[in-house]
């Protein structure tokens, strides 16, 4: 039985057409593995603000470390496979994300709780500028699907912003 040939194929894996150019897939997944990075990096960051918040606001911080680390570690499948439904890898190792991210490392000593929220409201604004920054090109290719992706994380870190913003507050 003989394969099918379609134009513009040779042997190997298929050329990608799905509508975006070369050049804006390739800038798209550059611009997502930012987004990766810094989604990455935070969910580090807030899963050990969870294991070592001390002090009177424990369980309320703990708890909401928690529900914040379990969504920053279910966002960041969606964004790898969105990069590798462009035709690109995925960082996937801590020297990557070291370059990638926008996001500076977690302290190495556990700062007080509200220097943990400090840091986490920064993060998480951090990451809404990466993926705001991103729609220009996501909207100039006509790539839907990154845009409603971003979109989505968008709404998620900056109401998180909010929520740890408003901890601050006097």
């Amino acid at each position: 039985m003989s394969e099918k040939s379609f134009p513009g194929t040779s042997t190997g894996a298929p050329r990608i057409n799905i509508g975006i150019s070369d050049e804006h897939r390739a800038a798209i997944a550059q611009g997502l593995s930012g987004l990766l990075a810094d989604t990455y990096t935070l969910y580090l960051t807030t899963h050990n603000f969870h294991w070592n918040v001390t002090g009177p606001m424990f369980n309320t911080l703990h708890q909401m470390f928690m529900t914040q680390y379990t969504e920053l570690w279910a966002a960041v499948d969606p964004v790898a496979e969105r990069i590798r439904s462009l035709g690109h890898s995925a960082p996937g190792s801590y020297a990557q994300f070291t370059q990638l991210t926008s996001l500076p490392d977690v302290p190495s000593t556990p700062p007080k709780a509200l220097e943990m929220v400090r840091i986490l409201v920064q993060g998480h604004e951090a990451v809404a500028r990466t993926a705001r920054s991103l729609f220009p090109v996501a909207e100039q290719a006509g790539d839907e699907p990154t845009a409603d992706l971003l979109t989505q994380r968008l709404t998620v870190h900056e109401q998180s912003a909010w929520m740890l913003r408003s901890l601050l507050e006097e």
